[in-house]
């Protein structure tokens, strides 16, 4: 990892202002239900070598995740690339986000390099053999998700297209799901893709579980001043009855302490 480029001179970088937010957000929120938290990676535009054979060869996703390796290179420092044969695990989820540029590369519509470098589609369907493989084109508000086909021979895997049900899917093997979500993400409200848990509410960013404990602190607070505000109520309630019940056996002529 330490040797090989984690850059090309040259090399465009992210396209867009959208492109770091969204991969952000998936990094945030990307919590397979059945991995420890120390024995998840994920990464966005960074550099998958998958070829032993072809050392300068690369793709670079603009969102991946691994489970079953260490969050940080062996377990303490900070990945500069991501190298297959040494980390000995391919990636369990990519995601692309569609633009002009690369749109054709992320669906599988160009045909190969001359000096035989496989295209992106064919790395992850074929060499990394990416479990799931989702683009999402944000100018049309949703996304494809891929998969691979159950039983597909070890000579010849291919993905599948999925059916996405009201922009969610279901990622078994991950015990996690992916889908789109309306609402703010760092002051912008759009439609953002995003992870959800196994009873189907959307997996909290460090900031809004931050939030939503302020506000239970705050709501705890709250119903904490009603108790006390009911209490002293019925405690003047019970003593204006009190006092009320003294003055009766007076005007009749009865003295309340011998009652």
């Amino acid at each position: 990892m330490y040797d090989l480029p984690s850059e090309e001179v040259g090399e465009p970088g992210l396209p867009d202002q959208f492109h770091p937010l969204q991969a952000e957000l998936l990094r945030l929120t990307f919590q397979p239900g059945n991995y420890d938290p120390e024995q998840v990676f994920s990464a966005m535009d960074l550099n998958v070598y998958y070829d032993e054979n072809h050392t300068r060869r690369y793709k670079r996703p603009d969102w991946f995740g691994v489970v079953g390796v260490p969050r940080l290179y062996e377990n303490r420092d900070l990945r500069l690339s991501y190298v297959v044969w040494q980390e000995g695990v391919s990636p369990s989820l990519v995601v692309e986000l569609l633009s002009p540029s690369t749109q054709g590369q992320d669906l599988g519509q160009v045909e190969g390099e001359v000096d035989g470098t496989p295209t992106k589609w064919e790395v992850y369907e074929r060499i990394l053999r990416v479990p799931y493989y989702v683009v999402y084109d944000r100018t049309m508000g949703g996304f494809r998700g891929f998969e691979l086909e159950r039983g597909a021979t070890a000579e010849s895997p291919r993905y599948v297209e999925v059916e996405v049900r009201e922009n969610r899917w279901w990622l078994e093997g991950l015990e996690l799901g992916v889908g789109l979500w309306q609402g703010t993400y760092e002051n912008v409200n759009r439609l953002w893709l995003r992870f959800y848990g196994s009873s189907g509410d959307w997996i909290p960013t460090p900031t809004e579980r931050e939030r939503q404990a302020r506000e239970s602190a705050e709501q705890r607070e709250e119903e904490e001043r009603q108790a006390k505000e009911w209490e002293r109520q019925a405690r003047e309630a019970a003593e204006q009855r009190a006092e009320r019940f003294r003055r009766l056996l007076m005007e009749n002529g009865i003295n309340p302490d011998d009652v």
